[in-house]
Formats: C-alpha cells, sequence, structure tokens
C-alpha cells in the first residue's frame, strides 16, 4: 500500500469515475484502475461497485476511503509544518467555527492569520456543535468553538463566552433589545425551531419545561439561514442565540429581542484534543482565535454575551444583571 494507491482511492470515491480521477491525477486511465485492484488484492475485499451511475465504495471501500483520506491529511500537515523557513511557523491547522459565529469571527480570523503567520494555511469548517465535536474526536479538527461543554476523556474545553438566546421574528413585530420577552408569550407563537437532537434546540426544550409551557413547532430545520428565511417569510417566530442575528439586526431585516422567564444562556467553549502532540501552529491559531473572541464582545459585536473567567466550566446561565 503506498501514497499513489491512497490517493487513487480517495479521487475516485470523489468524484465516482476512473476516467476522470486519472484526468485530476494527471494519470492515464489503466494506472488509476491498476493501482485500485492491487489495493483491492492486497486487502483481500472489493472497494467500489461499478454501477450505472459511476464507481461507488463497498462498505470496505468507504473505511478505507476514510482511513486513506486521514491520511493523506496528516503526511500533507507534516509536510508544511517543517518546511525549513526559519523563525516562521508554518502547517496547515482546521478549525471548527459554529455556524452562527461565521459572520463575526471568519474573516477577522482569516486576516489575523494572513497577515502575521502567513506560513499557516486555515481550513475552515462551520457546523452545529455536535458535529464539529464528532470531527474533532475523530481528528478531522485541530481545535473548534463548541457550546454546552465540559472537558471529556478525549477533548479540553476552555470557556470563553456566555450569550443569551433571543426570540426572533419579522420586523413588522417590533421586537426590541431592551424588552426582553417572556418564553411563554414566544411560545404562543407558530415556531420555527432547530430540528429535535440539535444541541440548541435541547437548551430551548429544556427552558420551556422551566417555562411550563408548550411550543407551538410549525417547522424544524437543521439550517440557521433557512430558520431567518422562514421567519422572514412570515411562517413564525424562532429563538437562536445573539451572535447569529446581529448584523440582521443591525440592517433592520429582522426584529429581535432577549427571552426572559426564564433567561436562556449558552456557554461557547473552545474544544482541543487531549491526545497527541499540538503543532505549533494549531497554538498560534488558537490564541489568535480566543483573542477575536474577546475583542468582539469587548467591542460590543456579540449582543448580550459575557466573558468566562478562566476555569470557569459552570453549566448554570450567569444571574440577570451582572
Amino acid at each position: 500500500m503506498d501514497v499513489k494507491q491512497l490517493k487513487a482511492l480517495v479521487t475516485v470515491a470523489e468524484v465516482g469515475s476512473v476516467t476522470r480521477a486519472a484526468e485530476l491525477l494527471h494519470l492515464v486511465q489503466p494506472a488509476v484502475t491498476r493501482q485500485i485492484r492491487t489495493l483491492e488484492q492486497e486487502l483481500g475485499v472489493p472497494l467500489f461497485e461499478r454501477t450505472r451511475q459511476g464507481m461507488r465504495p463497498t462498505e470496505a471501500g468507504a473505511i478505507m476511503v476514510d482511513r486513506a483520506r486521514r491520511a493523506l491529511n496528516e503526511l500533507e500537515r507534516a509536510r508544511a509544518e517543517v518546511r525549513p523557513i526559519p523563525g516562521v511557523v508554518t502547517g496547515i491547522v482546521t478549525v471548527g467555527l459554529l455556524e452562527s459565529t461565521t459572520t463575526l469571527l471568519a474573516e477577522p480570523l482569516v486576516s489575523a492569520i494572513v497577515r502575521d503567520h502567513p506560513g499557516i494555511e486555515l481550513r475552515l469548517m462551520t457546523a452545529y456543535s455536535g458535529y464539529l465535536q464528532q470531527w474533532l474526536d475523530g481528528g478531522d479538527l485541530d481545535l473548534s468553538l463548541l457550546y454546552n461543554l465540559d472537558s471529556t476523556p478525549s477533548l479540553n474545553a476552555h470557556p470563553l463566552v456566555w450569550e443569551r438566546l433571543w426570540v426572533v421574528a419579522p420586523p413588522s413585530d417590533g421586537l426590541r433589545a431592551d424588552r426582553a420577552v417572556p418564553f411563554a408569550q414566544a411560545a404562543a407563537r407558530p415556531l420555527v425551531m432547530p430540528t429535535g437532537g440539535h444541541a440548541l434546540r435541547t437548551l430551548i426544550d429544556a427552558a420551556a419545561a422551566r417555562a411550563e409551557t408548550e411550543m407551538d413547532v410549525v417547522v424544524q430545520t437543521n439550517s440557521m439561514r433557512v430558520q431567518k428565511q422562514l421567519v422572514l417569510a412570515g411562517h413564525g417566530w424562532t429563538i437562536l442565540p445573539g451572535v447569529g442575528i446581529a448584523e440582521d439586526v443591525a440592517d433592520g431585516t429582522l426584529s429581535a429581542a432577549p427571552l426572559c422567564e426564564p433567561d436562556v444562556w449558552r456557554s461557547i467553549v473552545l474544544g482541543t484534543p487531549r491526545w497527541g502532540r499540538t503543532p505549533p501552529a494549531a497554538e498560534v491559531v488558537a490564541r489568535e482565535l480566543v483573542r477575536q473572541v474577546r475583542s468582539a464582545v469587548r467591542q460590543g459585536k456579540w449582543p448580550s454575551a459575557r466573558l468566562q473567567a478562566p476555569g470557569d466550566q459552570r453549566r448554570v446561565a450567569p444571574a440577570s444583571g451582572h
């Protein structure tokens, strides 16, 4: 098993065609076919099914593609890290950002790294917290923002921010930042909600239980962007973290107000792996991400957010007025 075989395996799986894979790898088609067949003979199992739609990985093939992709990524990262550039931190760093934070943090983070550490190649992945945690556990991310998480056997959770959840409505409903809305009042409206099992939905469901009220959920989605689109189209109100709607409220696209009775908060942490060596490039990016988060809160760009003290991993919300 060699690197060329692994590249052929991953490329064929990604494009679904030996012919197209050969073009991308700058090889002739028989060479790619030979690499796949040699790998199958070595492993003793078929790695692809030939279908009308193209080459589809078998169950064993899917496992090999996943492992091969990670191995190739690690080799690429190692090459980037050991390039002999005296005094320059180099390497590839893959960062996970919560979907709600991308507008606020992605561009400033990239700009700072490009300006101060041009030897670092950033790769940004955005998703909900549950997916990001899985990718971090699986080694696909070097560090990630997560929420409502304490340290685990595999991850360190460094507390950063408490942020409040807001109820979000069309502009015509006139919600205001200085007039908190009781949870029961929001629950009486038709609601566009995150899908069940999503960590944000779990937090909202817990608040509904504390408020002893039932929610009128008319539609569920796993996309924050779709939540906001459906609210704007008049399908109902929704509940989102302040950072996810700051721009929309500022430009008048949506109106929003903090939730109360009960207040609903989430804790944002920086998750990093406990195992293995932390490359210098990952340490640099982690420090810059923390700096960007703290700067956004201090400058008032992160609505109703409060910095957490080092070591503060409480799972309860801050008291109102503090």
